[in-house]
């Protein structure tokens, strides 16, 4: 056996394990996030002046911030904060990035140069500056903020799903069905969705990474949610004038995004979309 061969019989086994590493790493964020709460009855808002920075204790696990306040129970809404914004952002690009998608490589003509020229009208504007611009007209808005991720991602979406939808459409197995007089349900689910579910679940999982960074970044710059919510990338900014002093605190919510992110990039496989 030469070495290719052996190279390409040991890749899978590399590739799923650092799948399963990416849903157990992700799974646990999930549990923290949503555990927490139930097993930790800390506040979120309360301000204890007499334990600001203070380090990880009985009282305070994870310590407190520069106001006093739990950091366990803020790092778990944030995480919970940010992944539900991500989950919320990639199914409401997707669903309609995949549908029109179909559309558009089913019916062709006209219809496909409409949708294809409406995708390319939001190619042409930075997908920050698109979401810069709606979440400065509506500051603080959570509603905003998660349209504008959605609409910068929705056109991957479509142009991925056109482009695998013509050359399922135009197989002899797609003409087959039509000829048998199957419908257009039965030709997406038998034909199109298996082809496309690996690629767009590969896109969905970077997808939400792009959307806890853009979040964390918009935080970060006091653009995104605003105080006292508790977000990942404004808890950064809040705690950064006091990394000297506190440098553990500080450490909770960058490891939080690290890991997060880590842990969707892992599950797509190292595959690109």
């Amino acid at each position: 056996m030469n070495l290719d061969a052996t190279a390409a019989l040991a890749a899978p086994p590399v590739k799923s394990s650092a799948r399963g590493l990416g849903l157990a790493l992700l799974a646990a964020l999930i549990a923290f996030a949503t555990l927490t709460p139930l097993l930790w009855q800390g506040d979120i808002a309360r301000q204890d002046y007499m334990a600001i920075l203070a380090a990880p204790s009985s009282a305070y696990p994870l310590g407190t911030d520069h106001l006093g306040r739990d950091m366990l129970a803020r790092l778990s809404v944030a995480i919970r904060f940010s992944l539900g914004l991500a989950f919320i952002s990639v199914c409401t690009a997707a669903i309609p990035g995949v549908l029109m998608g179909i559309l558009a490589a089913w019916k062709g003509g006209l219809v496909d140069k409409l949708l294809g020229g409406l995708a390319e009208l939001f190619l042409a504007l930075p997908g920050l500056l698109l979401v810069l611009l709606i979440v400065a007209v509506f500051p603080g808005s959570f509603v905003a903020l998660y349209s504008a991720v959605a609409l910068v991602l929705w056109v991957e979406y479509f142009r991925m799903t056109r482009a695998l939808s013509r050359t399922v459409l135009a197989s002899p197995a797609v003409a087959a069905s039509q000829l048998l007089g199957f419908g257009p349900v039965y030709i997406v689910r038998r034909h199109l969705w298996p082809q496309l579910a690996p690629v767009l679940l590969t896109i969905a999982a970077f997808g939400a990474a792009s959307t806890i960074m853009a979040i964390a970044a918009l935080g970060f710059v006091s653009i995104g949610v605003r105080p006292p919510t508790a977000e990942l990338g404004l808890m950064i900014t809040e705690l950064l004038p006091y990394y000297a002093e506190a440098p553990l605190v500080i450490a909770l919510p960058i490891l939080a995004i690290f890991l997060t992110v880590l842990s969707l990039l892992l599950i797509t496989g190292g595959r690109k979309p």
